[in-house]
Protein backbone atom coordinates (compact mmCIF):
# COMPACT_ATOMS: atom_id res chain seq x y z
CA UNK A 1 0.00 0.00 0.00
CA UNK A 2 1.34 3.68 -0.98
CA UNK A 3 3.25 5.14 2.00
CA UNK A 4 2.86 8.70 3.82
CA UNK A 5 4.44 10.64 0.57
CA UNK A 6 1.92 9.13 -1.76
CA UNK A 7 1.08 12.58 -3.98
CA UNK A 8 -1.60 12.23 -6.62
CA UNK A 9 -2.91 15.08 -9.09
CA UNK A 10 -6.48 15.05 -10.68
CA UNK A 11 -7.29 17.00 -13.24
CA UNK A 12 -10.52 17.31 -14.39
CA UNK A 13 -13.27 20.10 -14.95
CA UNK A 14 -16.53 18.15 -13.65
CA UNK A 15 -16.27 19.19 -9.87
CA UNK A 16 -18.74 16.04 -8.86
CA UNK A 17 -16.13 13.69 -10.87
CA UNK A 18 -13.40 14.70 -9.35
CA UNK A 19 -14.99 14.64 -5.79
CA UNK A 20 -15.87 10.78 -6.87
CA UNK A 21 -12.00 9.87 -7.18
CA UNK A 22 -11.13 11.83 -4.38
CA UNK A 23 -13.60 9.86 -2.09
CA UNK A 24 -12.24 6.69 -3.93
CA UNK A 25 -8.49 7.60 -3.31
CA UNK A 26 -9.00 8.75 0.27
CA UNK A 27 -10.37 5.38 0.76
CA UNK A 28 -7.54 3.22 -1.10
CA UNK A 29 -4.86 5.45 0.42
CA UNK A 30 -6.02 7.91 3.24
CA UNK A 31 -2.11 8.88 3.82
CA UNK A 32 -2.32 10.45 0.03
CA UNK A 33 -2.44 13.93 -0.18
CA UNK A 34 -4.40 14.92 -3.44
CA UNK A 35 -4.05 17.94 -5.46
CA UNK A 36 -6.94 19.34 -8.14
CA UNK A 37 -6.76 20.47 -11.36
CA UNK A 38 -9.84 21.83 -13.31
CA UNK A 39 -8.16 23.72 -16.86
CA UNK A 40 -4.74 23.25 -18.62
CA UNK A 41 -3.20 26.02 -16.93
CA UNK A 42 -3.76 25.27 -13.47
CA UNK A 43 -2.92 21.53 -14.09
CA UNK A 44 0.08 22.90 -15.21
CA UNK A 45 0.91 24.72 -11.88
CA UNK A 46 0.16 21.99 -9.99
CA UNK A 47 2.50 19.79 -12.11
CA UNK A 48 5.08 22.94 -11.38
CA UNK A 49 4.46 22.72 -7.75
CA UNK A 50 4.30 18.81 -7.67
CA UNK A 51 7.28 17.51 -10.27
CA UNK A 52 7.34 14.08 -8.68
CA UNK A 53 3.38 13.55 -8.25
CA UNK A 54 2.76 9.45 -7.37
CA UNK A 55 -0.12 9.48 -10.00
CA UNK A 56 -1.91 11.29 -12.61
CA UNK A 57 -5.58 11.28 -13.30
CA UNK A 58 -5.77 13.53 -16.24
CA UNK A 59 -8.98 14.35 -18.73
CA UNK A 60 -8.00 15.23 -22.14
CA UNK A 61 -11.12 17.87 -22.56
CA UNK A 62 -10.28 20.59 -19.99
CA UNK A 63 -10.62 24.06 -20.91
CA UNK A 64 -7.70 24.72 -23.26
CA UNK A 65 -6.87 21.83 -23.90
CA UNK A 66 -6.48 20.70 -27.55
CA UNK A 67 -6.94 17.02 -28.52
CA UNK A 68 -3.70 15.30 -26.81
CA UNK A 69 -1.95 18.71 -25.91
CA UNK A 70 -1.82 18.20 -22.01
CA UNK A 71 -0.29 14.25 -22.06
CA UNK A 72 2.13 16.03 -24.87
CA UNK A 73 2.98 18.64 -22.29
CA UNK A 74 3.71 15.82 -19.78
CA UNK A 75 5.44 13.52 -22.26
CA UNK A 76 8.02 16.28 -23.68
CA UNK A 77 8.23 18.08 -19.89
CA UNK A 78 7.47 15.32 -17.03
CA UNK A 79 8.39 12.03 -18.98
CA UNK A 80 8.93 10.37 -15.35
CA UNK A 81 5.46 10.97 -14.10
CA UNK A 82 3.20 7.94 -13.98
CA UNK A 83 -0.04 9.12 -15.95
CA UNK A 84 -3.61 7.62 -16.23
CA UNK A 85 -6.02 9.02 -18.98
CA UNK A 86 -9.68 8.68 -17.64
CA UNK A 87 -11.78 9.73 -20.33
CA UNK A 88 -15.45 9.72 -22.62
CA UNK A 89 -13.58 8.91 -25.47
CA UNK A 90 -13.23 5.39 -26.34
CA UNK A 91 -12.11 5.23 -29.99
CA UNK A 92 -9.19 2.35 -30.58
CA UNK A 93 -7.18 5.66 -32.24
CA UNK A 94 -7.56 7.75 -28.97
CA UNK A 95 -6.35 4.86 -26.58
CA UNK A 96 -3.33 4.06 -28.98
CA UNK A 97 -2.26 7.84 -28.91
CA UNK A 98 -2.75 7.90 -25.40
CA UNK A 99 -0.52 4.54 -24.85
CA UNK A 100 2.16 5.91 -27.63
CA UNK A 101 2.34 9.16 -25.09
CA UNK A 102 3.64 6.98 -22.44
CA UNK A 103 0.06 6.65 -20.28
CA UNK A 104 -0.22 4.13 -17.70
CA UNK A 105 -3.62 3.21 -18.41
CA UNK A 106 -6.56 4.72 -19.86
CA UNK A 107 -10.14 4.43 -18.38
CA UNK A 108 -13.12 5.48 -19.40
CA UNK A 109 -16.09 7.20 -17.89
CA UNK A 110 -18.95 5.43 -17.62
CA UNK A 111 -17.04 2.63 -15.63
CA UNK A 112 -18.57 1.77 -12.34
CA UNK A 113 -17.31 3.34 -9.25
CA UNK A 114 -16.26 -0.84 -8.30
CA UNK A 115 -14.57 -0.96 -11.43
CA UNK A 116 -12.63 2.51 -10.99
CA UNK A 117 -11.64 1.58 -7.71
CA UNK A 118 -10.15 -1.63 -8.86
CA UNK A 119 -8.47 -0.29 -11.59
CA UNK A 120 -7.28 2.72 -9.10
CA UNK A 121 -6.07 0.18 -6.73
CA UNK A 122 -3.67 -1.34 -9.39
CA UNK A 123 -2.80 1.72 -10.79
CA UNK A 124 -1.01 2.62 -7.02
CA UNK A 125 0.14 -0.62 -6.78
CA UNK A 126 2.35 0.23 -10.14
CA UNK A 127 0.34 -2.15 -12.62
CA UNK A 128 -0.90 -0.41 -15.75
CA UNK A 129 -4.83 -0.74 -17.37
CA UNK A 130 -5.78 -1.05 -20.38
CA UNK A 131 -9.52 -1.39 -21.83
CA UNK A 132 -9.87 -4.89 -23.16
CA UNK A 133 -12.08 -3.77 -25.58
CA UNK A 134 -12.74 -0.57 -27.60
CA UNK A 135 -15.43 0.94 -29.33
CA UNK A 136 -15.95 0.65 -33.24
CA UNK A 137 -15.40 3.14 -35.81
CA UNK A 138 -17.34 5.17 -37.67
CA UNK A 139 -17.91 3.40 -40.83
CA UNK A 140 -16.50 6.07 -42.96
CA UNK A 141 -12.86 6.01 -41.14
CA UNK A 142 -13.48 1.90 -40.78
CA UNK A 143 -10.86 1.48 -43.33
CA UNK A 144 -8.39 3.87 -41.63
CA UNK A 145 -8.74 2.61 -38.23
CA UNK A 146 -7.92 -0.70 -39.52
CA UNK A 147 -5.11 0.19 -41.27
CA UNK A 148 -3.64 1.85 -38.46
CA UNK A 149 -4.25 -1.40 -35.94
CA UNK A 150 -1.66 -2.72 -37.98
CA UNK A 151 1.00 -0.68 -37.00
CA UNK A 152 2.87 -2.24 -33.44
CA UNK A 153 3.07 0.00 -30.51
CA UNK A 154 6.72 1.19 -31.48
CA UNK A 155 5.49 2.13 -35.14
CA UNK A 156 2.25 3.91 -33.87
CA UNK A 157 4.41 5.66 -31.04
CA UNK A 158 6.99 6.81 -34.53
CA UNK A 159 4.04 7.57 -36.60
CA UNK A 160 2.92 10.53 -33.96
CA UNK A 161 6.98 11.43 -33.99
CA UNK A 162 6.23 12.68 -37.39
CA UNK A 163 4.11 15.39 -36.62
CA UNK A 164 5.75 18.84 -38.08
CA UNK A 165 7.85 16.84 -40.26
CA UNK A 166 10.16 15.83 -37.59
CA UNK A 167 13.44 14.41 -38.77
CA UNK A 168 14.54 11.12 -38.45
CA UNK A 169 17.56 12.23 -36.46
CA UNK A 170 15.22 14.09 -34.07
CA UNK A 171 13.07 10.83 -33.90
CA UNK A 172 15.55 8.84 -32.75
CA UNK A 173 17.17 11.09 -30.39
CA UNK A 174 13.64 11.26 -28.48
CA UNK A 175 12.92 7.30 -28.58
CA UNK A 176 16.83 6.16 -28.26
CA UNK A 177 17.24 4.33 -30.88
CA UNK A 178 19.17 4.48 -34.31
CA UNK A 179 18.49 6.68 -37.23
CA UNK A 180 18.38 3.72 -39.50
CA UNK A 181 15.86 2.15 -37.23
CA UNK A 182 13.58 5.14 -37.87
CA UNK A 183 14.26 4.92 -41.20
CA UNK A 184 13.42 1.44 -41.43
CA UNK A 185 9.74 1.68 -39.13
CA UNK A 186 8.67 4.83 -41.39
CA UNK A 187 9.12 2.97 -44.19
CA UNK A 188 6.93 0.35 -42.62
CA UNK A 189 4.24 2.92 -41.29
CA UNK A 190 3.89 4.26 -44.86
CA UNK A 191 3.08 0.77 -46.39
CA UNK A 192 1.11 -0.87 -43.84
CA UNK A 193 -1.21 2.90 -43.98
CA UNK A 194 -0.77 3.17 -47.78
CA UNK A 195 0.73 6.07 -47.28
CA UNK A 196 2.67 7.80 -50.30
CA UNK A 197 4.90 9.74 -48.37
CA UNK A 198 5.90 11.32 -44.79
CA UNK A 199 3.94 14.44 -45.56
CA UNK A 200 0.78 12.40 -45.41
CA UNK A 201 2.11 10.49 -42.65
CA UNK A 202 2.76 13.30 -40.43
CA UNK A 203 -1.01 15.24 -41.37
CA UNK A 204 -2.45 12.22 -39.83
CA UNK A 205 -0.15 12.27 -36.83
CA UNK A 206 -1.29 16.07 -36.34
CA UNK A 207 -5.52 14.77 -36.76
CA UNK A 208 -4.60 12.00 -34.33
CA UNK A 209 -3.07 14.35 -31.63
CA UNK A 210 -5.68 16.99 -32.09
CA UNK A 211 -8.29 14.74 -32.30
CA UNK A 212 -9.83 15.69 -35.33
CA UNK A 213 -12.23 12.81 -36.45
CA UNK A 214 -11.07 10.59 -39.17
CA UNK A 215 -13.88 9.72 -41.00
Amino acid sequence: MPGTETKIIIADDHPLFRVGLRVILEDLCPAADVVEADSFDSFKRAIAANPAASLVLLDLLMPGVNGLSSLQFLHDDFPELRVAVISTLSQRTWVRSVQALGAAAYLHKSTTPAQLKEALQSLLAGQDCWPQSLSESAPASEALEQRLERLSRQEFKILLCLKGGRLNKQIAEELSISESTVKTHVSTILRKLDLNSRTQAAVLAERLLSGVPLA
